[in-house]
């Protein structure tokens, strides 16, 4: 196991991996946006806990609908019809829209079944898929099954997005 592969979740050790992700991005002049769902901001809120966060967070969207992902992430409509708000194709676009609608460079979204409902048998509770997309340098996507409650299952999404911001800054 990596230390990337970490799974405590406190708010001190989200605090700690958002300074660690903060040092990082600043050390290589990125600006981080972010596409959140499933989330709820809880990404954004993370690293602007942090004091200097000015430094390398431009923003974020929230972005719950499906009509908010279209209307403020550019989100095609055919893609949500088609796959689904929970998959590889809508946190693409999710991660090319906050891009394309921010002056951030390096994006993250994320859009999952927290639930305690909302799931299904090809996607269960705690299906979360991640999109991390740098400009001019492409996007990498990972599709996540977490475990717990909704609490849970949110703070590890958090998680592993800035584990993945992090290696997008390393690549």
């Amino acid at each position: 196991m990596s230390e990337d592969s970490v799974v405590e979740t406190s708010d001190e050790s989200l605090k700690t991996l958002a300074m660690r992700t903060g040092k990082v991005l600043s050390g290589v002049g990125h600006r981080l946006v972010t596409a959140e769902s499933c989330t709820g901001g809880g990404i954004m809120k993370t690293m602007t806990d942090i004091p200097g966060s000015s430094g390398w967070c431009e923003g974020g969207f929230i972005t719950y609908t499906n009509r908010a992902k279209q209307r403020l992430l550019d989100v095609p409509a055919e893609t949500l019809v088609q796959q689904g708000a929970v998959s590889e194709e809508a946190v693409r676009a999710m991660a090319e829209g906050a891009l394309a609608n921010s002056d951030g460079t390096l994006s993250v979204a994320v859009s999952g079944i927290a639930g305690p409902d909302g799931g299904s048998v090809a996607k269960p509770v705690g299906t979360v898929w991640l999109a991390w997309a740098e400009k001019e340098k492409g996007i990498q996507t990972e599709c996540c099954q977490f475990t717990g409650d909704r609490d849970a299952v949110r703070r590890q999404a958090i998680q592993r997005a800035l584990l993945g911001v992090i290696a997008m800054c390393r690549n």
